[in-house]
């Protein structure tokens, strides 16, 4: 508009536009000229295809879904050494500074074709590997749970995991949902030393605790343990485990709803328990910790712990860091698993549902009484295959661009691996890597590259083929 009114003012401005125009184009036509007959002497161009990366002729298939999981492949003694001590195969990256941080959060129009990448085996060796975590401290380094009470350090300067700390002692780990569950690391580690770990006692509780390690000093001395919180359980499984710090510097918790089955004691919905939550506390201030001003019920009307509720075993759950959301795999009870999600900056206070729901589908609570409840952003039926969802990780990465804003979760069970993104509103994605895993935890390295833990033993990082 503002040129069909520029050239209303006058013929005269009319005319000099008309020759204007007539003088570019007959540059532009002499420039064209040149180009043509430039081309004509140096041959044509003629683009390449590559061909598509067809799947290795190993890949396995997902073994049979067991309505539950079985205690002879998981049980394990509270005491004792591995057969073998865990091999490095291939060096996490290293990486001496925190991930990039693009400015904007470009989404993925569409996930990438699995067929081009695999999960190659990043150590091996472990007995019953339940977790990953990284220290954030420029060491490039990566740190293994094993579930009887052991965590393991992946360095890259070394040819093989080295120990770092042993509570065997103190963990209960006979049952198939118990043992040392969960690690997470001071935003500070690398001054203070402080890292906090999620574990069962001897009487099946749990214990979340800190320990200190001590610069050039390893393994950490067991006796520098300090109890931060404590837990009766009723039942020996849904202890939850997962544990985390938030973008806000506060340590966020995950309890399951004390065990046995559809939640007997109303732990998920009830606000005088830590059970079946997401409970959030400051360890910066305070002894053992204080209490987030701003947690919903820190004046009252619930355990002021609390942050979120109506969980039924949240086992694993992230936060992505380059938006601060927060994404949870919570396992579900017999029919349907479910990734919940918090938007960065939301309030405390969410109820995603159990037990009136399992998923997005009335349970216990039927159709009604169901308002103000959160459903899951994603849920997978027992019947396309799986029985225990593990949480994983948005991917944030440099190596492998293909997969920025792709969130990666999987199935202990099957070995299944989903990718979702969001897109139109929705979360939407599918069963992108069928695996032999029992995948009991996914992380990150520092560099943002992902990896998985199969309770068989074996690290594996997510890789171009």
């Amino acid at each position: 508009m503002f040129i069909d009114n520029r050239l209303s003012t006058s013929t005269r401005a009319r005319m000099r536009f008309s020759w204007r125009v007539v003088f570019l184009c007959l540059a532009l036509t002499v420039s064209v000229l040149a180009g043509c007959a430039s081309e004509a002497g140096g041959g044509a161009v003629t683009p390449t295809l590559e061909a598509p990366v067809q799947p290795t002729a190993g890949s396995t298939q997902p073994p049979p879904v067991p309505s539950e999981p079985t205690a002879s492949s998981v049980l394990l003694t509270e005491t004792g050494t591995p057969e073998s001590s865990p091999t490095l195969l291939l060096e996490p990256t290293e990486v001496a500074v925190s991930a990039p941080k693009p400015e904007t959060n470009p989404q993925p129009a569409v996930i990438p074709d699995p067929a081009a990448f695999q999960w190659v085996e990043a150590a091996s060796g472990f007995t019953s590997p339940v977790g990953i975590a990284n220290p954030g401290d420029g060491s490039g380094r990566l740190f293994v749970i094993e579930q009887a009470g052991r965590i393991r350090v992946i360095d890259p300067g070394s040819a093989a995991p080295a120990p770092f700390l042993d509570i065997v002692d103190r963990v209960g780990s006979s049952g198939n949902e118990q043992g040392l569950l969960g690690l997470a690391f001071h935003p500070a580690f690398e001054q203070n030393g402080f890292f906090y770990v999620n574990y069962t006692d001897k009487n099946g509780d749990t214990v979340i605790a800190r320990y200190t390690a001590s610069p050039g000093s390893q393994p950490v001395d067991p006796a520098s343990e300090k109890v931060l919180l404590q837990v009766d359980q009723p039942y020996a499984n849904h202890n939850g485990g997962g544990l985390a710090f938030g973008p806000d510097g506060t340590l966020y918790l995950g309890l399951g709803d004390g065990g046995s089955q559809g939640d007997p004691h109303g732990n998920a919905q009830s606000l005088d328990t830590l059970l079946g939550k997401l409970l959030r506390i400051d360890v910066d201030n305070g002894d053992p910790y204080a209490i987030p001003a701003d947690n919903p019920f820190a004046s009252g009307g619930g355990r002021p712990e609390i942050w979120a509720y109506g969980l039924r075993n949240p086992w694993r759950f992230s936060f992505d860091r380059q938006t601060g959301e927060m994404l949870i795999g919570d396992v579900g009870q017999g029919q349907w698993e479910e990734i919940d999600y918090l938007p960065a900056g939301s309030g405390g206070g969410t109820n995603f549902g159990w037990d009136l729901r399992e998923g997005a589908h009335p349970f216990e609570g039927g159709d009604a009484g169901t308002a103000g409840l959160v459903d899951p952003i994603y849920e997978y039926s027992h019947d396309v295959g799986g029985c225990s969802v593990t949480g994983g990780y948005v991917y944030r990465g440099a190596g492998l661009p293909e997969w920025q804003g792709v969130y990666l979760f999987g199935d202990y069970c099957t070995g299944l691996v989903w990718g979702i993104i969001p897109q139109g509103g929705s979360w939407q994605g599918d069963v992108l890597f069928r695996t032999s895993f029992q995948v009991t935890s996914f992380g990150e390295d520092e560099a943002g590259e992902l990896y998985l833990a199969d309770r068989g033993g074996g690290i594996y990082r997510l890789s171009r083929k």
